[in-house]
């Protein structure tokens, strides 16, 4: 056995990144699923801040936490533990590192990620005390959306940085998602966004704000995140429409697949995602720790 060391990172190198992944497919070549580790998100950070924890055993990873602050005093922590190295303490030690380092940000709400195929991750959290959040599908998109009709009155554009449009996504996201929903006051030219490729994108119906998401690209996988229609439009087709372009448009651009997620109580936006051609290809439960 090596030396352990817990080592802290503002920024993951090429090799740091090349360790994870090794890590990720050991990870899921035994538990099965996916690992919710948002590689755009990895792949960019800003630098200011340790955002990302590793643990080595001598010159091999056997243990990975990344922080996802989401802006506002809430952020999730989601991670992993090789197989052969757990009930070592591994876990224990990377949520006692990042708590803090959350604290010092601000960021009073974290939530710790677990996948179902691992019933150890939920057992981990509860014995820390944490309590069910909320659980989510993770669901793709690997062919064109089911056709449908097509409302000329709805048009898409990108979020402009005017008031007036960020007055009318906050409200959107309020409705849709409450006072935790998503963040998108990140500009979208900023370098971050740059090299994640993403994107706010606003829905019209003739001239007026009816919807919104956040569109993002990481190599040949499209993501939507923060999909919302005002609460008194909706059930009139506005979001399959606005969603159905979205797709086609992310598709013809060159992603390979379409990624978003959804709340496993929300049965209409499920329903909605599946008649499109969505598949779930993970269900994951998010812990809120004390």
């Amino acid at each position: 056995m090596g030396d352990l060391v817990l080592e802290p990172v503002r920024v993951l190198s090429a090799d740091h990144l090349d360790a994870v992944a090794a890590l990720e497919r050991e990870v899921v070549a035994a538990d099965g699923g996916r690992l919710k580790l948002e590689w755009g998100t990895l792949r960019s950070r800003s630098g200011e801040d340790v955002e990302d924890l590793l643990w080595w055993d001598g010159d091999r990873l056997v243990g990975f936490l990344g922080i996802y602050a989401f802006g506002g005093a809430f952020g999730e922590l989601g991670g992993m533990v090789a197989p052969a190295a757990r009930r070592r303490g591994i876990g224990t030690a990377l949520v006692d590192a990042a708590l803090p380092l959350c604290a010092a940000r601000g960021i009073g709400k974290v939530l710790l990620v677990t996948p179902r195929t691992t019933p150890a991750g939920a057992a981990f959290a509860q014995a820390r005390g944490a309590v069910l959040d909320h659980s989510e599908h993770a669901l793709q998109l690997t062919g064109p959306p089911a056709d449908g009709p097509q409302d000329a009155r709805i048009s898409l554009r990108p979020m402009r940085s005017d008031a007036a449009d960020g007055s009318a996504v906050d409200e959107l996201l309020r409705g849709a998602f409450g006072a935790h929903g998503p963040d998108f006051s990140v500009a979208d030219d900023s370098e971050r966004s740059r090299r994640l490729r993403a994107e706010t994108v606003v829905a019209e119906r003739d001239g007026t704000v009816v919807g919104c998401l956040r569109l993002t690209r990481t190599d040949d996988v499209a993501g939507v995140y923060g999909f919302a229609v005002r609460p008194d439009l909706q059930g009139q087709g506005i979001g399959r429409d606005v969603l159905r372009r979205t797709c086609r448009q992310a598709l013809a651009d060159g992603a390979a697949l379409v990624h978003l997620e959804v709340e496993v109580a929300n049965e209409r936006a499920l329903g909605l995602y599946t008649s499109l051609g969505f598949a779930p290809v993970s269900t994951e439960d998010y812990f809120l720790l004390p």
